[in-house]
């Protein structure tokens, strides 16, 4: 009769190291499937119920798995956490009218009678059919055109559909047919919350929000959720937590998310060297992640004549007004224009509208009427430059320079300390 073993140290801590790759995983990636994410859904599976143990009492979220898929049901955030709207690649962000056609087609697929394969002109037919019932206008436009295929295209993305026979993009552009494959157990999973009785979002975000959270766990959502918290959208109670419990806040996020707490006087960032949590890839691929982190890189060493102090402190926000922001796109699109997309090297606007907001909703800027104001953290997004280092009597003998006191200078040196240590 053998005994039962009890994990050695090792295996102890390959296990946690697994638990938190996985958790950092669904933070990113709420929706899993087989198909698209088989080695995250199999460490995710293997690890179901510590995960969702963790998730439940320190986040308040609702972790599903199933064999071919798992699904993370967050909570809402506050109403004064950034902005993050739906975007597929390089297309613009989903608006109001987009997202109306996506739970359009979740509908459609709903629907009795629905097999576990649809044409798409039969989807895009009883998607338009819905949508003339409910009010919402559908006609045969190039726009609502391409809101219908960035629809369809999010639950391809998503796994919830898959290209059998054909593609969205052959239907698009030459009107194939296609055929799609549904992935019909993930259907009734894919909304968080049911939208019946819902009239204006905020009822569905009062629907989803707890009455009574505690500002332990509300802070933990805020810290594993956004890439930059800053310290005036924390509430008092939450603002004594990370004050009070900072040591163990901490530990809580690097024990279960492999996360890194970051505080400073301006906000709180918690992060992970090797991987991203956010559902916000910066700095990542394409033009407008490129463009805007060579953006703040450029916009952080200019001279004192180009910035305004927004705030008094040791590291104010920095205000920089609109025409010197696209003067510096302006030169960035002609020194590094042959690897971007051409909508936005003919379109200096509308690069800078999409930049903008993509630093926006990372938290590290935000539009005013006649500039940018950036926020003290971007300058963790600054490329590192190793000088050879001074001895103690070269630094007595160096005298100062006006760039040593500029505001950039100033406000990156609050944020610069950890990105060091950890480079």
């Amino acid at each position: 009769m053998s005994t039962p073993t009890t994990p050695t140290g090792a295996t102890a801590a390959h296990d946690a190291l697994e638990r938190r790759t996985a958790a950092r995983a669904l933070l990113a990636t709420p929706l899993m499937t087989a198909q698209q994410h088989p080695d995250e859904l199999a460490l995710v599976r293997r690890h179901a119920p510590a995960l969702r143990s963790v998730f439940s009492r320190m986040l308040g979220y609702t972790l599903i798995v199933e064999s071919s898929f798992a699904r993370l049901v967050k909570a809402p955030l506050s109403p004064d956490a950034p902005s993050r709207a739906v975007r597929r690649g390089e297309g613009p962000a989903f608006g109001p009218h987009t997202y109306a056609l996506f739970c359009l087609a979740c509908a459609a697929l709903l629907a009795p009678g629905t097999g576990e394969q649809v044409l798409i002109s039969s989807l895009i037919e009883q998607i338009r059919a819905d949508a003339a019932a409910a009010g919402v206008e559908v006609d045969d436009s190039w726009a609502q055109r391409r809101r219908l295929v960035a629809a369809v295209g999010l639950l391809i993305d998503w796994g919830v559909l898959t290209e059998t026979d054909g593609t969205l993009a052959g239907w698009n552009d030459r009107k194939e047919e296609a055929l799609l494959s549904i992935h019909r157990p993930l259907l009734p999973h894919l909304l968080a919350r049911p939208l019946g009785g819902v009239v204006r979002p905020e009822d569905l975000q009062k629907q989803m929000r707890p009455e009574h959270d505690e500002p332990r766990r509300s802070l933990r959502r805020k810290l594993v959720e956004n890439p930059l918290v800053r310290r005036e959208h924390l509430s008092d109670p939450e603002r004594d937590v990370l004050s009070r419990e900072r040591t163990g806040l901490t530990r809580l996020l690097e024990e279960h998310f492999g996360l890194v707490l970051e505080v400073r006087a301006e906000g709180a960032l918690a992060y992970s060297s090797d991987t991203t949590v956010s559902d916000v890839e910066f700095p990542g691929p394409g033009t407008v992640r490129q463009a805007a982190l060579l953006l703040v890189d450029r916009l952080l060493g200019l001279a004192p004549a180009g910035w305004r102090e927004q705030s008094a402190g040791p590291a104010p926000d920095l205000w920089c007004s609109w025409p010197t922001v696209d003067a510096a796109l302006k030169e960035l699109s002609s020194r590094y224009g042959s690897a971007w997309s051409s909508l936005y090297i003919h379109d200096i606007g509308r690069l800078r509208d999409d930049v903008t907001t993509l630093l926006a909703s990372l938290s590290l800027a935000s539009a005013e009427a006649t500039g940018l104001r950036l926020h003290p953290a971007a300058a963790r997004y600054r490329p590192l430059v190793r000088e050879p280092s001074r001895t103690r009597a070269a630094d007595r003998l160096r005298e100062p320079t006006a760039a040593d006191t500029t505001p950039a200078a100033l406000f990156e040196d609050t944020w610069t300390t950890a990105r060091e240590a950890s480079s």
